[in-house]
C-alpha cells in the first residue's frame, strides 16, 4: 500500500436535533459525510475515523440554526463521494430551494437526462450528505412521497418543518 492509498483521518461528531443524533464527519471546514438518525453506529464506522467533538463546529451549528427555523441553507464545503453522475444529482439537489420540492425527471431534466428518473433516484439513495444536501426534498411525479434513507416519516417531518418555517416568515399585510 503506498502513501496515498492510505485513508486520511476523518473526524466526526454527533449532532442532536428533534429527529435524534445525527452523524457530521469531515476534514477540517469540509463535510463528508453526514448519515441520518437512526442510521449509523459508533461500531459501524471506519477505523480511521476519529471521533473530536467540536470538530466539525460549523456544521454543528448550522443543522442547529435549520432546526431553530433560523437557518434556510447550508454555507458549507462538501466533498462527497460517488460516480459522476451521482455527484452531478447531488449538485443539482443543492439547487432545490428551501420549503420546496422537485421531482425525480425534474432533478433528471436539470442534469440534461430527462429520461434518467430511476437513476437519479438511486443516486438520491446513496446520498452521504444527508439533509445537508437536500435529497429529502425529492418526489414522486404524482406528489407523493417516495423512498427516504431516513423513512418516510422523517421525510414528512422534514418537509412540514421547511414549510412552517417558510409560513412564519410572511408577515401579514399592512
Amino acid at each position: 500500500m503506498t502513501s496515498h492509498d492510505v485513508p486520511s483521518t476523518v473526524l466526526w461528531e454527533e449532532a442532536d436535533s428533534p429527529l435524534g443524533s445525527f452523524l457530521i464527519a469531515g476534514h477540517g471546514a469540509t463535510v463528508v459525510q453526514v448519515n441520518l438518525p437512526g442510521r449509523w453506529a459508533k461500531e459501524d464506522l471506519p477505523a480511521h475515523w476519529v471521533h473530536e467533538p467540536g470538530a466539525m463546529a460549523p456544521a454543528t451549528l448550522q443543522l442547529d440554526e435549520y432546526f431553530a427555523g433560523t437557518r434556510r441553507s447550508f454555507d458549507l464545503d462538501f466533498a462527497p463521494s460517488g460516480t459522476p453522475f451521482q455527484l452531478g444529482v447531488l449538485r443539482a439537489l443543492q439547487d432545490i430551494a428551501f420549503a420546496t420540492t422537485a421531482t425525480y425527471r425534474d432533478v433528471a431534466t436539470a442534469i440534461g437526462n430527462p429520461k434518467a428518473t430511476r437513476a437519479v433516484g438511486l443516486a438520491n439513495n446513496r446520498n452521504p450528505i444527508a439533509l445537508f444536501i437536500p435529497c429529502h426534498r425529492v418526489i414522486g411525479a404524482d406528489g407523493s412521497l417516495r423512498g427516504y434513507g431516513g423513512g418516510l416519516e422523517m421525510k414528512s417531518w422534514l418537509l412540514a418543518h421547511e414549510r412552517d418555517v417558510a409560513a412564519s416568515d410572511v408577515s401579514p399585510p399592512q
